[in-house]
């Protein structure tokens, strides 16, 4: 099946309750033929890839539905959308909401029983009974079926799919305690009951679900914050009048009116006024940026004085607002590679547990004769071993870090890419429209003579026209600025590297690097002084191309492209963290030596071609192992950009350097890939702290329950409590601020 027959779409599945839930759906949808699926517990959907040739989306819900659960197709990411999505987890929060206080007033005349018994000893609570026993078997009742109706309903719907899942153990352990006191009570017996235990546990695993739910909401809060974002109404110009419309009926070409205080309506460039423009919402710059006609503006940025025309360049699914929240909503989706270890425990995990429960039951009433005693240590087992926690850990983690960083304005492709870039040990920086502005301008027409400057410029400049570099830019505008007629080029040709080339006139011409254009010229067939201008531009870090006419040179045009503000800044983090930096350029020499003294970078490699960028990064990557990074903007950066283990692209660069690379800096300050680093360190510090947590209640627990040194009171909380914690400790990720307070 070739990987163009596939189409992927995302599941919103319902009904999951710990990761057992979520590696059976993996399983469930696994088993159709052409299918691969991922699902994440704690933002409940599934990532699905599929043939149409095999099987349709209404296959993929139908045996969803079938292994018990909920399964609905998730289309284009609307505000709209997730609000309904919101008010129906609210209305089912609420509906469990009103079961868990009617459990607790149900389970409050246990308290004093529970009291009275833990008071004469906690490990070996007293045989008394407070409670008339009728009493206790209707209030354990009313909170075993109806209160606890869903963990029956569900265990059921695990069984009947072949797998076994945390509510399986809930209902083992709590509806044997019950069964086994009915059983009791009936026959009236003198043994002890244990109808406080099934409902305290019942109870308390009730409310916890409820803390949990309320916190992985606020884990997922980033896409609805960048989904209210959008705006909703735009002002276009037609036929001479500005009227409001709907902004999702904005089409490409449309030019659109933003008065101060407005927020652009949908991406666009400007073509007349000028403003400065919030940004933050996109880029994490709390700086307006200043906006002038042939510059971009993207929809949800604020317009903050003055009025601004602009044409619309990107609409609807293609702002850049929009690729965010579509990046966001993937990353969050996504597995890091340390949540299969957890995949693979939960698979074995309950059948463990339950084979321990039996174990602990068979030993204990034939070592000490009792079978009351042998069931209040194999409940115990049961209650305590929940894998909700471990589900939790990893993704809720990742969900906080990825819309951290999305409000930073730095964008993760996958949850994969967090756990590589905290490893990183070498970055690979590319220089112009990286570590430079990429906005470079003509500084100097470098001729023999003065009068032929004109033609160098429009000669030039109708080469570079079909150029996509940004010197071509630069030299383009220069051109445009002195209104020089361009000539008609025949034979156009891009050599990545080293420069263009085509046929002007009839004449064979050259532009680009000095070393490709005289390759093979003696000294003296440069003109008188060509030289000389060319060494002294390049000794003040301008870069140079020169244009050749018939193989010889005809002139120069020097090009200064200024640091990015924050570039020294920048480097300065990465090299405290422990980074090597490199820097890598097409340029030459000296300028290559000036911008690395500027930015404080001792290594770099100069005159560099595109292959020659990939080729350096599997060198370090033989020296510092699959550690390496890379930062690029441009299109001869994507070979590089793909050869590294953790690749970081430019906002404004080139739409195939952002799609080559695994995180994107929305704003284009360097000072982010330091921020994205000391992120995904944090996230992975949540992630192990999590684990530990989720795994030190089971290590810890299991054994203690066997051996009957914990009541199952007391292991129903203790598993109640593992799954808030590990969510608490994930929110406090969003404590984490980018050094410099950026």
């Amino acid at each position: 099946m070739s990987e163009s027959a596939h189409r992927a779409l995302t599941l919103q599945i319902d009904g999951m309750s710990c990761v057992a839930c979520a590696h059976q759906v993996e399983q469930v949808l696994g088993k159709l033929p052409g299918v691969r699926a991922s699902v994440n517990f704690a933002s409940a959907k599934a990532k699905v890839e599929f043939s149409p040739e095999h099987v349709q989306s209404a296959d993929l819900i139908a045996a969803v539905t079938r292994a018990g659960f909920g399964a609905s197709e998730i289309g284009e990411l609307e505000a709209e959308a997730l609000d309904e999505r919101s008010r129906k987890e609210e209305r089912d929060w609420q509906a469990q909401r009103t079961r868990a206080v009617w459990a607790l007033l149900a389970t409050a005349p246990f308290m004093v029983q529970m009291v009275a018994m833990f008071g004469a000893d906690l490990l070996s609570p007293a045989h008394d009974d407070l409670l008339p026993r009728a009493w206790q078997w209707a209030l354990a009742s009313l909170v075993q079926f109806w209160a606890g109706s869903r963990f029956y309903r569900a265990a059921w719907n695990s069984l009947r799919g072949g797998s076994a899942n945390m509510d399986v153990l809930v209902v083992l352990g709590t509806g044997s305690a019950y069964l086994y006191s009915t059983v009791v009570w009936l026959l009236d017996l003198h043994d002890h009951v244990y109808f406080e235990a099934s409902a305290a546990i019942v109870t308390l695993i009730l409310c916890g679900r409820l803390l949990e739910a309320r916190a992985k909401r606020r884990t997922s809060s980033a896409i609805g914050a960048l989904l209210r974002l959008k705006p909703k109404r735009a002002r276009l110009e037609r036929d001479g009048q500005v009227i409001e419309v709907d902004a999702a009926s904005v089409k490409v070409g449309d030019v659109f009116v933003v008065a101060a205080g407005e927020a652009v309506p949908v991406d666009g460039e400007v073509i007349a006024g000028e403003s400065s423009v919030d940004e933050s919402m996109l880029s994490g710059e709390s700086l307006p940026v200043p906006k002038r006609p042939g510059q971009q503006v993207h929809a949800a940025t604020l317009n903050q004085n003055g009025v601004l025309r602009a044409r619309a360049t990107g609409v609807g699914a293609d702002t850049l607002l929009a690729r965010i929240i579509r990046m966001v909503d993937e990353a969050q989706g996504s597995k890091a590679p340390i949540q299969h270890l957890v995949d693979r425990v939960a698979a074995v995990f309950v059948p463990t547990v339950v084979a321990i429960a039996v174990l602990t039951l068979g030993l204990t009433w034939w070592l000490s004769g009792e079978f009351a005693t042998a069931l209040n240590h194999a409940v115990a087992v049961l209650v305590i071993a929940c894998p909700c926690s471990l589900g939790l850990a990893t993704p809720t983690a990742i969900m906080v870090g990825t819309g951290l960083s999305a409000r930073a304005g730095i964008l993760i492709r996958n949850a994969g890419v967090i756990e590589q870039a905290r490893q990183l040990r070498a970055l690979v920086l590319d220089k112009t429209g990286t570590l430079t502005q990429g906005r470079p301008d003509v500084t100097a027409l470098i001729t023999p003579q003065p009068a032929d400057a004109p033609r160098l410029l429009a000669w030039a400049a109708a080469l570079e026209t079909g150029s996509a570099h940004p010197l071509a830019k630069a030299i383009i505008e220069a051109a445009g600025r002195r209104e020089l007629a361009l000539p008609e080029v025949q034979g156009f040709e891009t050599l990545p590297g080293m420069g263009v080339r085509g046929h002007i006139d009839g004449h064979e011409v050259r532009l680009g690097a000095p070393r490709w254009v005289g390759d093979g010229l003696a000294a003296e067939a440069w003109p008188a002084g060509l030289a000389e201008g060319i060494d002294e531009a390049r000794a003040t870090g301008q870069t140079v191309v020169v244009l050749a006419v018939d193989g010889l040179p005809f002139g120069a045009i020097a090009i200064a492209d200024p640091v990015r503000p924050g570039a020294r800044e920048a480097v300065r983090q990465l090299l405290d963290q422990g980074i090597e930096v490199v820097m890598l350029t097409g340029d030459n020499a000296r300028t290559a030596q000036v911008v690395a003294r500027q930015c404080g970078i001792s290594q770099f490699h100069a005159e560099v071609l595109p292959e020659d960028k990939a080729r350096e990064v599997r060198r370090l990557q033989a020296i510092h192992g699959p550690h390496v990074g890379m930062v690029g903007d441009g299109i001869n950066d994507a070979p590089a950009l793909a050869s590294a283990d953790v690749s970081f692209a430019i906002g404004g660069g080139s739409d195939v350097a952002v799609e080559a690379a695994d995180l994107v800096l929305v704003h284009g300050d360097l000072r982010h890939v330091a921020a994205a680093i000391d992120l995904s360190r944090a996230t992975l510090r949540k992630i192990r702290q999590n684990l530990f947590f989720a795994f030190i209640y089971n290590v810890l627990g299991i054994p203690l329950a066997a051996f009957g040194l914990l009541n199952p009171v007391l292991a129903g909380a203790a598993m109640a409590l593992s799954s808030v914690s590990v969510v608490s400790n994930s929110l406090l990720l969003n404590r984490w601020r980018p050094k410099g307070g950026r």
